[in-house]
């Protein structure tokens, strides 16, 4: 009877009531609903909360209200596009809250407690760090093999409107990322032990090339550069730089103390990469041969 007696409590314990619902707000517009008896203990008479469940509430919870911050970019026309705030959960501030609501009582609406995420990179710091161009490079490409072409558009893309702070080091596969399908590479030749063969990501080493006559023109440190095992169309002879998801990598540092901005851009069958940064920095320029000489 005894058994019988305390099964009947927790299950009364258990059973949600609307009563003790708590409903979260973010931007003006209800995105969860929580009952008080989801994330307590089944004990009577002793409302002890599960901190367990709490923290798997909160990562949910941290991963609706995520909102990426996004730096201020040119666009193709060259205007400044302004950055935006993005926000993430106040953990802290959320947790004293539920516990305010967890032991009180009845139903509780709350808006979601946010930190702003300010980006990197400003209108304003953009503005000063456009005015001078220190380096540049333009190469030349078959336009009309369209799977090289793809590859060399989309890795163009991915490093236009980079921001390189002092002292920071640009890796190429790193801001490239990996080059698979999903992300829409496609197959194109390669060169791979001095023979050419087929290679998903055929063709962004033209990218990685003309950014290193670009950065290599500036003044910019150079860390890492390999050639590529047979000589290349696009750039004369041992101004190439060969990257590899699984093996090499171009990397180069920002020596100045203002930081640089990095435009690539594919125009029909060429593509053209800038270096820029703030009239205060005195660059030394380094001479590299163009594709003609």
């Amino acid at each position: 009877m005894k058994f019988t007696g305390l099964l009947s409590i927790l299950m009364l314990v258990q059973q949600p009531t609307n009563q003790d619902v708590l409903t979260l707000i973010d931007q003006d517009q209800p995105i969860m609903t929580i009952d008080r008896e989801e994330l307590v203990f089944p004990l009577p008479d002793t409302p002890l909360m599960d901190l367990h469940h709490l923290d798997i509430l909160t990562a949910e919870l941290s991963q609706q209200v995520y909102m990426e911050p996004r730096n201020a970019y040119l666009d193709e026309h060259g205007n400044i596009q302004p950055e935006k705030l993005g926000y993430q959960l106040d953990k802290s501030a959320f947790h004293t809250l539920y516990q305010s609501y967890f032991y009180g009582k009845g139903a509780k609406t709350l808006t979601v407690p946010k930190r702003p995420i300010y980006p990197e990179v400003d209108s304003e710091l953009l503005s000063r760090i456009r005015q001078q161009a220190i380096g540049y490079y333009v190469t030349y490409f078959n336009s009309y093999n369209a799977s090289r072409t793809n590859n060399i558009r989309k890795s163009s893309e991915a490093i236009n409107n980079y921001v390189l702070f002092p002292g920071e080091s640009f890796s190429f596969n790193e801001v490239v990322g990996q080059r698979t399908k999903q992300r829409g590479y496609l197959p194109a030749p390669i060169i791979v032990r001095g023979e050419l063969s087929e290679g998903i990501g055929g063709g962004i080493c033209q990218v990685s090339s003309t950014l290193f006559n670009a950065v290599d023109r500036a003044g910019l440190k150079i860390v890492k550069r390999y050639s590529h095992s047979k000589r290349v169309p696009y750039v004369p002879p041992g101004r190439d730089a060969t990257v590899s998801w699984y093996g090499p990598d171009f990397v180069f540092m920002n020596i100045y103390k203002h930081p640089i901005l990095i435009r690539s851009k594919v125009i029909g069958g060429s593509v053209a990469i800038l270096i820029y940064t703030s009239d205060d920095v005195n660059v030394e320029h380094t001479q590299v041969p163009s594709i003609y000489q």
